[in-house]
Formats: C-alpha cells, sequence, structure tokens
C-alpha cells in the first residue's frame, strides 16, 4: 500500500474578478515507501500548493489524500494536525532555524514539543545530525553555519519525528553548487535508506535526475515524464 496517496484532487480558487481559477483538476498520486519522486513544472503551475495539499497544510476542494493508508477527509483539524506532526517532514527553500538555539537544539525542538524527554530527544538528535554530516557543528548557531550545513540541519529536524513522508519545496534552491549537490545525494539516500515516501518540488534538474521517478505538473495534471524531458 502507498504510504501517500491522492485520488481525484481538485483544489480552485476565486480570483479577484469574482471567477473560479482551478490549480488543479482530478489529480492522483501514489508514492512508495522508499520512493523519490520529483514535480518540475513551470513557476505558477502550483507545484508548491500541491505539496501543501500533500502534506495537509491545506485542505482541497474535492477528492481524498491518504498518509500512511489514513484518509483525512472527515478528520477535524485536530487530528488532521495531529497526524501531520507524526508523519510527515518538511523542508523549505528557506530553513526556518531558530537563531537564537544551537543546531543540536533545533532538532530536539520537534521532540520537546513531542513529549520526548530531554535525554532521549539529545540522543535522537545527536544521531541524526551525525547522519547528515554536521556531528561537529551541533554547538553551533545558524549564524555561525553555511548555507549547505543550514539546510541540512533542517533537514535533521525534518527527520526528527522519524516521518513516513518527507515533502520538499525546492530545498536547494538557495544554495551554491557543491551544497546543492551535497544535499541533493543526501535527500536520495534518505529516501532509500530510510525507507521514507519522498516528494521534492524542484526547478533542479540535477535534483530531478536522482529520483525515482519524475513528474510534470502543467494545466492542473500530474504527468510522469522522462529525464531528458525536464526543463531546469
Amino acid at each position: 500500500m502507498s504510504v501517500l496517496a491522492v485520488q481525484g484532487l481538485t483544489k480552485t480558487y476565486v480570483g479577484g474578478d469574482g471567477g473560479v481559477i482551478n490549480v488543479f483538476d482530478g489529480v492522483d498520486l501514489e508514492v512508495e515507501r522508499g520512493e523519490m519522486v520529483a514535480i518540475v513544472g513551470a513557476s505558477g503551475a502550483g507545484k508548491s500548493t500541491l505539496l501543501h495539499l500533500l502534506g495537509a497544510l491545506d485542505r482541497p476542494t474535492a477528492g481524498c489524500v491518504l498518509i500512511g493508508g489514513r484518509a483525512l477527509d472527515g478528520m477535524d483539524d485536530d487530528a488532521v494536525s495531529t497526524l501531520r506532526n507524526r508523519t510527515v517532514g518538511f523542508v523549505f527553500q528557506f530553513h526556518h532555524l531558530l537563531r537564537e538555539f544551537t543546531a543540536l537544539e533545533n532538532v530536539m525542538m520537534p521532540l520537546r514539543i513531542g513529549g520526548m524527554d530531554e535525554t532521549s530527544a539529545r540522543a535522537r538528535a545527536l544521531a541524526l545530525l551525525d547522519r547528515v554530516g554536521l556531528a561537529g557543528r551541533v554547538h553551533h548557531r545558524p549564524s555561525a553555519l553555511s548555507g549547505g550545513e543550514q539546510q541540512r540541519t533542517a533537514v535533521a529536524r525534518a527527520l526528527a519525528v522519524d516521518p513516513q513522508v518527507l515533502l520538499a519545496d525546492e530545498p536547494s534552491g538557495n544554495l551554491d553548487h557543491h551544497n546543492s549537490e551535497r544535499l541533493h545525494d543526501l535527500f536520495a539516500q534518505l529516501a532509500h535508506e530510510l525507507e521514507i515516501a519522498m516528494v521534492v518540488v524542484t526547478h533542479n534538474r540535477a535534483f530531478a535526475a536522482r529520483a525515482d521517478r519524475v513528474l510534470q505538473l502543467e494545466d492542473g495534471k500530474l504527468t510522469q515524464i522522462d529525464l531528458p524531458e525536464v526543463v531546469a
């Protein structure tokens, strides 16, 4: 069974002129455990909106989102929030680290909020920071970390709750080539080694090349494409 799935997903908005804007029209998608899916498409196609729907940050106009086999329609907001916080990790273009805290404290934060004791949270955070190559930087605040190190800290934080699903929106968009390549490799490794269902939105052709599937979002539809057709 797919870890992440959407069926007949539709999202509409009412424009300033009162007209209806259809962002998606009956989108279907399934992502298996350990699979990395890249979503590409022109700016304004709705890629970030789709990611928000997949991660239960927003609700669709119609259709169903299933995470870990559980359908979100019919759940109240509190139940959706609980499921999201326990099963979905997010990595955005901007890392959103808390600048007054160290890398270690940033990664511990979701664990402590979730009720884990300090000793266990610290041990897990240290292990995750080591996993993303930051064992020697755990006590540095974000201002003392490079852009790549900040983003890898954000990845470790997203993994803190051991999510079934990891969603990333242009995670290497603000990084130089070297740090982008390192982050791309890390994402591919994490998807396969930790068996996470991963969806990444990217304009970066090299990042898309590491995915198991590449889907193009165009005119409200998702279409699987071969890499040579990807427009970076």
